[in-house]
């Protein structure tokens, strides 16, 4: 019966479109299988190379015949032709990173390695390749034409290959998933269209741009995974196709379709703004951790390249996100009052309805563990679960049911009861099949701020997580913990544990840090005091 639920509540959310498409690409791919029909590899087409401003250079991923990524590093020796493009043994993230081919657009890279690699990917190229999977194939066709168009480079044979791989992208946009997969297929498919100079392509990603980004930027500019990481990530993609359409002209219709470019990329500059502490970083909500996106530094220079001027901080408003930051000259606080979103496309959310994250003098005071893997393991539930983040666990269940890598069954909903400059206060519902509700306040003022948490429907005792980061060494004075720069006063508590947890700081790598776990009954008051400098 367990089961069961789980199931009925992960799927109950799903789009129709999604259900569809999950089964209409099973069933055509065994289809063609069985009927031994395969898409061909290559087609003759010209390629015309593009004119774009300098966009961002990608991380140095490749040296010497060894190829680095998610903090492991694999050597296929100097010769490009004995490249494994197929190389699994560090999982499917891993994989498909080394068939991005991010490496064409890291500095240094000539052109004859360029060239050496892409016929290396092509003399290996097979039906069941993990390339041709819709999600790398985006990211790696944009990536090419980047670099065939920076070195104005023509060969027939990789032009007969990009063109092969964006009809088989055409026949296998993601509609079964969504999301940013699905804004990505279309954003790549729209390079594929100026590069090829193809009328339907545009016309395609057009339309499914227009009604994407209308609905995966919200209005107060995220986009809707919630996830700051990603969110850097597509605003770079989208920065992209504003410098394609700025700097080349070929398609009726493309004036008014950059106009939503440059719109939507204002917002979500704004919101990445407002959320990226003063120190540069950005808060490890969701799937989020170090060394993936673009710094939100370079992010604004590029857009300052374009020619896009980001609205004032002041004039920003957090809110449909549900996110909410408060910032004064010591600390900056950001805090999670929204629901897990979208309801359809949940991948990226965590358990961490009413989890907050601190700053203190630009220094990480309180973290979340964020993300070391994306693989299927009990590491990805627990960075997923309610205890890896700063909020109230009530009979050690998570608040939403995280499951599967990917999934979430049964999920808190939650009621905003009060949403001011200095003060929020919002309950959700989480552990409403136990008769419990969690309300949580913050009361913010110059130097210090105040978190009441309050648990209705449930006698027995809870606890409250507080994740410092891994450079701290808190010390425990009886009801007060103690940093270099802030003391954490709790009112209310029975017992005060530290315990040792792994912070991730970047794919597989985690490094040992303190959790303070607070155990109280009904009502526990935390006040954050900021230390005279």
């Amino acid at each position: 019966m367990q089961k069961a639920l789980r199931y009925f509540h992960t799927l109950r959310y799903l789009k129709p479109r999604q259900l569809y498409y999950q089964l209409y690409y099973r069933l055509k791919k065994q289809g063609r299988r069985m009927l031994r029909m395969a898409y061909p590899l290559k087609l003759e087409q010209e390629g015309y190379p593009l004119r774009f401003l300098p966009f961002i250079a990608k991380e140095v991923s490749y040296d010497k015949g060894t190829f680095s990524f998610l903090n492991r590093s694999h050597s296929f020796g100097g010769d490009a032709g004995r490249i494994d493009w197929e190389f699994s043994e560090f999982g499917k993230l891993w994989s498909y990173n080394l068939n991005y081919f991010d490496v064409l657009l890291q500095r240094g890279v000539t052109q004859e390695l360029g060239t050496s690699l892409i016929e290396s990917f092509l003399a290996a190229l097979h039906q069941e390749s993990v390339g041709l999977e819709p999600y790398p194939t985006s990211l790696r066709e944009v990536n090419w034409i980047k670099f065939l168009s920076l070195h104005d480079l023509q060969r027939s044979t990789i032009n007969g290959t990009l063109y092969a791989h964006y009809t088989i992208l055409e026949h296998s946009l993601e509609y079964h998933l969504l999301g940013n997969h699905l804004l990505e297929n279309a954003l790549s498919l729209l390079f594929g269209a100026f590069y090829f100079k193809e009328q339907r392509w545009f016309e395609k990603s057009r339309a499914l741009l227009v009604c994407e980004l209308n609905e995966q930027i919200l209005g107060d500019g995220a986009h809707f995974e919630l996830s700051p990481m990603y969110h850097q990530i597509l605003l770079d993609r989208l920065l992209d196709a504003v410098n394609l359409l700025q700097n080349n002209s070929l398609f009726s219709g493309q004036a008014e379709l950059q106009t939503l470019f440059v719109d939507k990329a204002v917002a979500m500059l704004a919101w990445l703004k407002a959320m990226t502490f003063s120190n540069g970083s950005i808060p490890h909500l969701n799937d989020s951790t170090d060394g993936i996106a673009p710094a939100t530094t370079h992010l604004v220079e590029y857009a300052d390249r374009l020619g896009i001027e980001s609205v004032k901080l002041d004039a920003v408003r957090l809110k449909e996100s549900g996110y909410r930051k408060f910032s004064t000259p010591r600390y900056e606080c950001v805090v999670d009052v929204g629901a897990i979103g979208p309801l359809y496309i949940p991948g990226h959310a965590h358990a961490d309805t009413l989890n907050f994250v601190l700053n203190v003098d630009s220094k990480s005071i309180f973290v979340d563990t964020a993300i070391s893997t994306y693989e299927k393991n009990s590491r990805r539930d627990e960075e997923r679960s309610t205890t890896a983040h700063n909020t109230v666990v009530v009979n050690g269940r998570s608040s939403s049911d995280v499951w599967g890598g990917f999934r979430v069954g049964s999920r808190a909903s939650v009621n905003i009861l009060i949403d001011y400059e200095d003060v929020v206060s919002a309950e959700h519902y989480g552990y409403k099949s136990i008769g419990a509700i969690h309300k949580r306040t913050w009361a913010f003022q110059e130097e210090q701020f105040c978190i009441t948490d309050i648990i209705t429907g449930q006698d027995e005792a809870v606890e409250a997580f507080f994740h410092f980061d891994h450079l701290l060494n808190p010390c425990r004075i009886a009801q007060t913990i103690s940093t270099d720069s802030a003391d954490i006063i709790f009112e209310g508590a029975i017992s005060i544990v530290f315990k040792t947890y792994m912070q991730a700081v970047g794919f597989n790598r985690m490094l040992d840090a303190k959790c303070a776990v607070v155990n109280f009954k009904n009502r526990l008051v935390t006040s954050i005091v900021c230390k005279k400098v």
